[in-house]
């Protein structure tokens, strides 16, 4: 009789554009079903949500968390519903007793965050939170070259991204289907909008996991664009849209991150670029020449600002899951998945996950009162993944 763990049976909350594209692409195929099952989908929208089950092959779809939480056969859920409902979701599907994948930021406060970890750690239950950009081996590469001395003491850094009109014109998925347009306002709403939590999260992970925890946040915000457009409808946008954060890393570390409206620094925008008293690391080059990194040959074929290519490195992503787009959205699925079958801890830790909500809310907050914020959060490297001492 095979010992081998079964499945995790999988409920997927929130049947957007993210999950058409990637997900349940990913997730569907052959290769991973010994791991993972997708039981059930969910979605207000219960037409879109039974149109997709039935083009993957998923038993049940429902309309209400309730219902999906409810189903004992459901072991784990992935959460990709707006960024503002995660605390909430998170809480009731720990409460239901589900381990929890968070797609982007698990909520937008640490007050929030703190009791979804308390929660977990309560009832024996797994939390990964995205994005898992520590598994990266290029910015594990970038760290241990910080440590080595290959640019001597760190001065400064920069990473983030632009808004832009990306998700007004996010096409095919917005448009697919029968069920109707898939309503992007969330983006451009409070809580949960605008390109810090969504967008720049990857950017502040890639930032701390080279650097280590933050210690102070100084940041200017605003909104650039007060009305956004989608399928010929005007959206009021409430939530700031142009925000530059100052971060202090100790040790005269500073670095500039950054979600806005226009304009970006580096293709790569989550790799970021880090100035040295003795040289530079920008994404992948040592002082302009390509440095070596576990399966850098994976990702030759394309430029660094094509992040699907890039994210071939990750442990997860072999075989056909390389040609489907998002894949450190799936890598990161499977570290709960792994972590839930095999009991192997990831390093994509909900610690450092609160500890990026800890700058991101702090950075709004100093923007409003027009304050140097100190952090309150720190988070611990696994110790695989811990860096040496900086010079």
């Amino acid at each position: 009789m095979s010992t081998e763990a079964p499945p995790v049976r999988l409920g997927v909350v929130g049947v957007g554009a993210l999950m058409l594209r990637a997900l349940l692409p990913h997730l569907t195929q052959s290769d991973v079903r010994p791991a993972v099952v997708v039981e059930a989908l969910c979605d207000p929208v219960l037409d879109r949500a039974e149109e997709a089950a039935r083009q993957y092959g998923v038993p049940k779809a429902y309309a209400s968390l309730a219902e999906l939480l409810a189903d004992d056969a459901i072991y784990a859920v992935t959460l990709a519903s707006p960024i503002g409902l995660h605390a909430e979701h998170g809480r009731l599907a720990l409460e239901a007793g589900k381990h929890v994948h968070f797609n982007k930021t698990m909520s937008t406060t640490v007050a929030e965050a703190d009791a979804l970890i308390e929660l977990a750690e309560r009832k024996g239950l797994r939390i990964v939170a995205s994005p898992g950009e520590v598994l990266r081996p290029q910015l594990t590469r970038t760290r241990e070259l910080i440590a080595e001395g290959a640019i001597g003491k760190v001065s400064w850094a920069i990473a983030g991204c632009a808004f832009g009109r990306y998700h007004e014109q996010e096409e095919p998925e917005r448009m697919a289907g029968s069920a109707g347009a898939i309503d992007p306002s969330w983006y451009f709403k409070k809580p949960g909008g605008g390109p810090l939590y969504d967008m720049t999260a990857y950017a502040l992970h890639g930032l701390t996991s080279v650097l280590g925890p933050a210690q102070r946040v100084t940041a200017l915000s605003g909104i650039v664009l007060p009305e956004r457009e989608f399928a010929g409808r005007s959206i009021a946008a409430e939530m700031d849209d142009n925000t530059v954060a100052l971060l202090d890393f100790g040790g005269g570390a500073l670095a500039v991150a950054h979600g806005t409206a226009g304009g970006t620094v580096i293709d790569d925008f989550a790799a970021g670029c880090y100035f040295g008293t003795d040289g530079e690391i920008r994404g992948v080059l040592l002082n302009g020449e390509p440095f070596d990194f576990p399966g850098r040959e994976l990702t030759l074929s394309a430029p660094p600002s094509d992040w699907d290519v890039q994210m071939r490195v990750l442990p997860h992503v072999v075989g056909p899951h390389r040609e489907i787009p998002e894949s450190h959205v799936f890598e990161d699925v499977m570290q709960l998945v792994d972590w839930v079958r095999e009991g192997k801890e990831s390093p994509v830790s909900a610690g450092h996950a609160r500890h990026v909500i800890d700058i991101i809310e702090s950075t709004y907050r100093s923007a409003e009162t027009g304050s140097t914020e100190r952090l309150t959060t720190t988070f611990e490297w696994p110790a695989a993944l811990a860096p040496a001492a900086r010079p």
